[in-house]
């Protein structure tokens, strides 16, 4: 097919058109038909009302489940996944969901997981047993791409002030070592032969001293991927030896998950997205659990839409960063890292000196990492190309 012929083909799969070359162009191949049938089932035709035998998903399970089959045939998974959320959001298809047949031909990632999570209150048991399935595939997914990273970049934590002449393999200094055995170098093996090793030594951390980091987690309907990824952190992080996690999650009431993070998958399960959203009594909460503040992390993961006690809560995350908790607020953990979120609010907590910001989930670990240290967290935003919230002058 020449360079014409393919524009024309493209022009009238996006407009929706079955003309038979019109305008003298090809013909739509089989395959094109069920592309544009697909698509025109979602999108119709602009102003027209759908040709009879073509458009509409209608309300029957097996006619999306077809669909859906269709468009996975056509389009690679992320388009699946935007064309998916389309549907769901234009033809309410999300009480389909509930029907684990259709449940099993979905093509899952984190926005179908958060739709999974709102329905879970209302969903028979069989397709609860469909969904975990569901569920579990996508986490398996997440801490595949996510936990070697953040387990790398929170176990590293070397004191690189102290040296060891009987370092671990990893732990070795090897520019040092080398340098230091140059006298043992064997011509004929072209090679040094160390007789010294020079490493870092890790730090010795006895339980009572360990980190504390409490995900504080805010379950309204608007953080629903947040919610997600935060979870997958915390039972990576849970997991760790060197740092005690919590995971709290909250709306008006509070749910603590900590005791669930063995278990990525029940966790999700334990959180109820939607309600109102009282942050000043999650923050309360956390606080009281908090045994070292000066070893104690608290990650705010919220849009700052209060529908608590605002002044409060700013006086609560004051008194807070002032005995020396680390205390750090997250728009949103997301793909995008694009948040909507509450711009007075935001603003007026950014004036305490605590960062407002947004991050993704592959740049979560790094900022785990240096709030562990201690490190400058809006130094490390900027150098990440993040904007950070600024009080209001």
């Amino acid at each position: 097919m020449n360079e014409v012929d393919e524009r024309r083909r493209r022009w009238a799969l996006a407009l929706g058109t079955d003309a038979e070359g019109a305008d003298g162009g090809p013909a739509l191949t089989d395959s094109d038909r069920r592309m544009s049938d697909a698509l025109t089932a979602l999108y119709g035709y602009g102003d027209e009302a759908p040709k009879k035998g073509r458009g509409g998903l209608g309300g029957s399970a097996p006619r999306v489940a077809k669909w859906l089959g269709d468009i996975r045939e056509f389009f690679p998974a992320p388009v699946v996944q935007v064309i998916q959320k389309d549907a769901f959001e234009r033809k309410g298809l999300r009480q389909m969901l509930l029907e684990p047949e259709f449940l099993a031909t979905v093509e899952a990632d984190v926005n179908l997981i958060a739709d999974l999570m709102a329905l879970r209150g209302v969903m028979p048991e069989k397709t609860k047993e469909t969904a975990r399935i569901v569920i579990a595939k996508v986490v398996a997914q997440l801490m595949e791409r996510l936990e070697r990273r953040t387990a790398d970049a929170i176990r590293g934590a070397l004191d690189r002030s102290r040296r060891t002449n009987r370092p671990r393999f990893a732990d070795i200094d090897w520019p040092r070592t080398i340098r230091a055995n140059l006298r043992h170098y064997q011509a004929e093996h072209r090679t040094v032969v160390p007789e010294r090793l020079i490493g870092f030594q890790r730090q010795q951390r006895r339980i009572v001293d360990l980190d504390e980091v409490i995900l504080c987690v805010d379950q309204s309907g608007s953080m629903a991927t947040s919610v997600v990824y935060a979870s997958i952190f915390a039972a990576v992080m849970a997991s760790l030896p060197v740092v005690a996690t919590k995971l709290v999650c909250f709306d008006t009431s509070i749910v603590d998950l900590t005791a669930e993070l063995a278990d990525p998958v029940e966790v999700l399960f334990g959180v109820q997205l939607g309600g109102g959203t009282d942050i000043n009594r999650a923050i309360a909460y956390c606080a009281d659990r908090i045994e070292r503040p000066a070893k104690a992390h608290l990650i705010l993961i919220s849009d700052l839409f209060e529908g608590g006690d605002a002044v409060a809560l700013v006086d609560r995350l004051a008194r807070l960063s002032l005995i020396g908790v680390n205390v750090i607020v997250l728009l949103a953990l997301t793909d995008t890292g694009r948040p909507a979120y509450n711009p007075t609010l935001s603003a007026t907590v950014a004036a305490l000196g605590i960062p407002v910001f947004a991050c993704t989930p592959d740049q979560f670990p790094d900022l785990m990492a240096t709030a562990l240290r201690r490190g400058d967290i809006s130094g490390w935003a900027a150098e990440q190309d993040i904007k950070l919230i600024r009080s209001e002058a």
